[in-house]
């Protein structure tokens, strides 16, 4: 007898009973069957927005090599977790729909649900439900919903000139990574002295601390989450911000060590793993310069971080400052067809 059956041999009843087993299993609560979903607004206030997301997570276009199903699960619920908490929204439910190749393992299906289980779990996130086709490809489509005062969201548009541009963490390990993963050949156990870098691809993580203090107290303009790489977040914000730029401080506020070190040790361009990137999941934020010294006091009294890596200008363009040698950006990040 088969342990392993690949999903076309089981169907999709059966499919959902082993979602609806491994959820009861990781989270003691039982799954709704019904036509849709249900989720209580009690404890919510009437003028709070419902605040939703849904990022796709296709196998051909953002599973790396050497990424298992379990990480892929973990991901397709974090990259929409963390598109929520850079607005300052707590994610509240989850409600996933899959694509299934009908070669896929079983094991590989369970490992990969819970991935999306224990993320879940993680930011406290109640999976809700979903749904599931057959598919040529692996994908995976979560809708993540969350509740918040209008007046607390942190929106992309409000940008004033001169305003602090800061992050939550440092850019540079996902280039790294996907450096190794993409282009270098060989067993990943070579690149043992990279092993912060492979993991922000292979496990990414995010934190909440940052966007949640900076919304409770309105001292954010405006935030980016930064999946599509950092140039290409800093575009979004000026299509959100018409007659504004930035000026980026191309130094040790910005730039992750390891990602120093991988420039120099395979000779590639720095400035392209800070900039194109991509998924890094890191926030972007941007503060009034009077506010920024006590935004910074606060997050890191509560643990977490937020450094300052440039300057909003009131001119349609991007420019770096390295070593007082200001350049304009020639990269452009990640784009779907391009």
């Amino acid at each position: 007898m088969n342990n392993n059956p690949s999903v076309r041999n089981l169907g999709e009843i059966k499919l959902i009973k082993f979602i609806e087993e491994l959820i009861l299993k990781k989270t003691g609560k039982a799954l709704i069957r019904d036509d849709s979903f249900f989720f209580s607004l009690k404890g919510k206030k009437l003028e709070d927005n419902l605040v939703l997301n849904s990022d796709m997570l296709v196998s051909t276009t953002d599973v790396p090599p050497h990424m298992n199903f379990y990480q892929i699960g973990w991901k397709s619920v974090l990259m929409n977790l963390s598109d929520l908490i850079v607005k300052g929204v707590k994610p509240q439910g989850i409600v996933i729909s899959l694509g299934l190749p009908r070669e896929l393992k079983k094991d590989n299906f369970c490992d990969m649900v819970t991935g999306m289980i224990e993320c879940s779990l993680k930011f406290k996130v109640d999976y809700i439900g979903g749904d599931i086709n057959e598919t040529k490809e692996l994908i995976i489509n979560p809708t993540v919903f969350g509740f918040k005062n209008p007046s607390k969201i942190i929106y992309r548009k409000g940008i004033r000139s001169n305003d602090i541009l800061a992050i939550n963490n440092k850019f540079g390990l996902t280039g790294v990574g996907f450096d190794i993963l993409l282009k270098r050949k060989g067993d990943i156990k070579n690149f043992s002295n990279y092993k912060r870098s492979l993991q922000s691809v292979l496990e990414p993580n995010i934190s909440e601390r940052e966007a949640f203090l900076l919304s409770e107290k309105n001292l954010a303009t405006s935030s980016i989450d930064s999946s599509d790489g950092l140039a290409k977040s800093l575009l979004d914000l000026m299509a959100s911000n018409p007659q504004c730029g930035f000026e980026i401080a191309f130094d040790d506020n910005l730039i992750d060590i390891e990602s120093v070190k991988f420039s120099k040790e395979f000779n590639v361009q720095l400035e392209n793993l800070i900039f194109n990137g991509g998924e890094e999941f890191i926030h972007l934020f941007t503060i009034k310069p009077e506010d920024f010294s006590k935004s910074q006091e606060i997050i890191q009294a509560n643990g977490g971080n937020l450094f300052r890596i440039g300057l909003v200008i009131p001119e349609e363009n991007i420019y770096t400052l390295k070593k007082n040698k200001r350049s304009e950006l020639n990269f452009h990040g990640f784009e779907h067809f391009n």
